[in-house]
This record gives structure tokens, sequence and C-alpha cells, in this order.
């Protein structure tokens, strides 16, 4: 069993590793679909908390839609993060218990968090707490398909819990206190097998910018992406 100390001390090293000088893709992707759903909402004065917001790296471009709050376990990493963006209010500590009154918030973020905490059930129930009525949930998370069999990915390291799931299990997840507007794959990825060359960037390359946009829609419809990404909105 993982001590939070133990996932503290990881998320530090890994962040500072993998997020302050770089995003990948995979983010970057991410992080375009949500902000296109936030442009989708009217309004531009909302309460918005990121659960998990790692460096912090995201929470700059959801300052246009609103205040906004970064939680995250990786102390160190927070406190580079309120020096680097002071207009970002950052709390570092553990989602489940920190003392948010219920109902605090228009939109909660959390990118590629669901997979790392040990109860998903109760985490999804704590967002849906915290938001408001008619707020809404905008997460992305590991796509088990995809990674489970198509992918190589090391083990989880001390200090990392690993639960990914896949479309229908996010599903379930989010149907007791949710309705789901959107559930979609994004970044097709594969590192093994036929699919590491159709959705290879040598083919992406060879089929130009126009047919490659449209081939990689194929397959994020197809379920091809590394990444799950849900709307949610709590009922009213």
């Amino acid at each position: 069993m993982e001590t939070l100390e133990n996932q503290r001390t990881f998320w530090n090293t890994w962040n500072a590793d993998n997020r302050e000088d770089r995003i990948s893709e995979v983010s970057r992707r991410q992080a375009e679909v949500v902000t296109g759903w936030l442009d989708e909402q009217p309004g531009r004065n909302l309460d918005i908390l990121e659960v998990g917001c790692g460096t912090g790296w995201f929470c700059p471009q959801l300052s246009r839609y609103g205040r906004v709050i970064g939680t995250d376990l990786s102390d160190d990493v927070l406190r580079r993060a309120q020096a680097r963006w002071p207009g970002v209010g950052f709390i570092a500590g553990d989602f489940a218990t920190m003392p948010f009154a219920d109902a605090s918030f228009d939109v909660i973020v959390s990118l590629e968090v669901l997979s790392h905490v040990a109860d998903q059930e109760a985490f999804v129930a704590r967002i849906a707490q915290l938001l408001r009525p008619g707020g809404l949930l905008l997460l992305a998370t590991q796509n088990r398909t995809v990674l489970s069999t198509h992918c190589k990915i090391p083990p989880p390291a001390p200090g990392q819990l690993r639960n990914w799931v896949d479309r229908w299990q996010l599903d379930a997840l989010l149907r007791p206190h949710f309705n789901v507007e959107n559930l979609v794959s994004v970044t097709p990825i594969a590192h093994k097998g036929v699919r590491h060359i159709l959705a290879g960037r040598r083919l992406n390359a060879l089929l130009g910018p126009a047919v490659g946009h449209a081939w990689r829609t194929i397959m994020e419809r197809r379920d091809w992406g590394w990444t799950l990404m849900a709307r949610a909105r709590k009922p009213k």
C-alpha cells in the first residue's frame, strides 16, 4: 500500500522532471480540448478548481475564464508555481481532505489524476460535492484499452498508484453524479503492432496536414486515443 508521503515524494520528483520545463503532446491536446469546451460556456467569471495541477502549467490558461485554484500533492513544485504565477492560488495537500465548502466551484478540471487515486468512486463523488448545480467536470484520464494493449509503459514506481479505466468504466464512475455530455478519446498513440505504424508520426507526415487531421479524427473516434476525455455536468 502506497502511503501519502510516498506519493508526495514521487510526484514532486516526477513533476519537476517532466512538466516544469516542457509540456508533452498529450498534455497540450488535453488542454486544447478543455479550453474548447470552456469557450462554449457563457461568461468569463467562473470559479475554477484544477485538481492535480502538477506544476500548475495549465492554470494560467484557465485564468482566462475566471478565478483559479490549483491543488496537488507536490508541495515543493507548487511553491515554485506560486512564485511563477502569483495570480493563481495554489494549495498543496490531499484533495480528499481539503476544507473546501460544498458547491464552491462552477468548473473542476482534472487531467490524468483519476488513475492515480486509490478510491476513484470517492474522488468523483468529492468533485460532485464541490460543484455548484449545473457545474462542469472536465476530466482527462489514460485510456486503459490503448495503454494496456498497444503501448509500452514501465511498471509503476514506488509512490505511483496506477488504475487505468476504459470508456465504459469511466462512464460508470461518472453517471451516479453527472450527466455525461461528451466522452471522447484524443491523441492516438501506439508503441507496438500495426497501430504503431497507423498512429505514427511518419504516416501522419506522409498524409499531409488535411488528410492527416482527418485520419487522426477517425482514430480518435475508434477510441485509439491515449487519453479519454469527459465533459460531465452536475444536475441542477
